[in-house]
């Protein structure tokens, strides 16, 4: 057999069997109707405990123990997280834990190039991003508990 069948033989074996009742229209009206609500208010607490634009720099984040609020610096804490925000995975970690491990300056060991998160022109940005993610996180686990189960047959 060529490489060609036995990926076609391979992909065949894993195929997900939906059951006959299944109605993808139905399902896409159940997410948009739940996603034409009016936005959420934010879930989140900022609190700042410096000013000025240099208030805004990260260097690495970090989450709380208890996963309740975010230490975005020195001077800044992002407080008041739902503990729902970390049921929306992605792969093995939330969404909001990803951007805490990836928005952080870092240097190249062999390179020397810095890798710095921090935008000059809108030192704002990853304080939005992050408030973005919450809510994101938050509706997305809200609609997909309300779709209705999904029937897998063997």
């Amino acid at each position: 057999m060529g490489y060609y069948i036995v990926w076609l033989l391979n992909c065949q074996r894993f195929l997900v069997r939906i059951s006959e009742g299944f109605s993808f229209q139905q399902l896409a009206i159940t997410a948009g109707r739940e996603r034409q609500e009016t936005p959420k208010q934010k879930h989140a607490l900022l609190r700042e405990l410096g000013f000025g634009e240099g208030s805004r720099r990260i260097e690495k984040m970090k989450l709380s123990k208890d996963k309740t609020s975010l230490i975005y610096n020195d001077f800044l804490t992002v407080s008041g997280i739902p503990p729902k925000v970390f049921d929306y995975r992605l792969d093995t970690r939330s969404a909001l834990e990803w951007i805490v491990d990836q928005y952080c300056v870092k240097t190249d060991k062999r390179s020397g190039i810095v890798n710095d998160p921090n935008r000059a022109d809108d030192p704002q940005s990853i304080v939005k991003l992050i408030g973005k993610v919450i809510t994101v996180s938050l509706e997305t686990v809200e609609i997909v508990s309300k779709l209705p189960a999904l029937e897998i047959m063997e």
